[in-house]
């Protein structure tokens, strides 16, 4: 195991009302994501994120030992980059409870089993779930859009875990960043035959990125790949197609 990611989770220095710090998670993952496709997608070395499970660890124990009071004394920008952090790292968790003999995040189960309605973390003080991250608190209290690039399912047809943490000094600049890199992956959103196929993402959190049309003409010059193109989508006018969601599992191990 790389010494450094063991120094970063003995001396984790949590906690204080100001800032949270995430440096042992941004060590593992400047250490483990496999940028791909020129950046606009990745992969995670699960096999290696499995010899650093204990810095892994102890950078999820601290993020268990934050009181609700600490969490709302931050700024906002310091709780998305918390909670993002937070549901990227759990899931990680989750899959290595299972690692190697698991092929798709579904392999816990949907009805039995659910992992991202299961509650297996404590977070601010409770037993938490996923989507207790996604829905009530990043959806519901923060109402950006963009989170949904930030949060990785450990999927490949879900956005791309970045390849380090989020910060609040940078929050901004890294959602924007995000939202580029997905919409011009071609494989995941793309112009063709006159229609805008488009990721699952956009039909299943509809009432995020409504009105629909004006959304993705603010994104015309990254989704057309040359002027015709974009001039079609800032139309409005095309219609949409939801393309397949690939649920296998994002390991660049295999």
């Amino acid at each position: 195991m790389d010494a450094r990611l063991i120094l970063a989770a003995l001396l984790w220095l949590p906690l204080s009302a100001a800032a949270f710090e995430h440096e042992a998670w941004n060590a593992l993952l400047r250490k483990h994501v496999v940028l791909l496709e020129e950046g606009k997608a990745s992969q995670l070395g699960y096999a290696g994120m499995a010899r650093d499970r204990p810095a892994l660890k102890g950078y999820l124990e601290s993020l268990s030992g934050v009181k609700p009071a600490q969490f709302d004394a931050w700024p906002r920008r310091e709780q998305m980059a918390f909670l993002i952090n937070a549901y990227n790292a759990f899931t990680v968790e989750k899959i290595l409870t299972r690692y190697p003999d698991i092929r798709s995040i579904w392999d816990f189960g949907k009805l039995f089993g659910n992992p991202f309605k299961d509650e297996f973390f404590v977070l601010l003080q409770s037993k938490r779930s996923l989507d207790w991250i996604e829905h009530e608190k990043l959806r519901k209290e923060y109402a950006d859009p963009r989170i949904h690039y930030a949060l990785n399912c450990a999927s490949v047809g879900c956005p791309m875990l970045r390849e380090e943490a989020y910060v609040a000094a940078r929050l901004e600049a890294q959602l924007d960043e995000q939202a580029q890199r997905f919409l011009s992956d071609r494989s995941r959103n793309r112009l063709r035959e006159g229609r805008l196929e488009v990721s699952k993402i956009f039909d299943w959190f509809r009432e995020d990125f409504e009105p629909r049309p004006q959304y993705f003409a603010a994104y015309a010059s990254i989704l057309g790949d040359d002027a015709g193109q974009r001039e079609a989508i800032l139309s409005g006018k095309l219609p949409l197609r939801f393309l397949d969601y690939d649920w296998s599992l994002n390991d660049n191990s295999r």
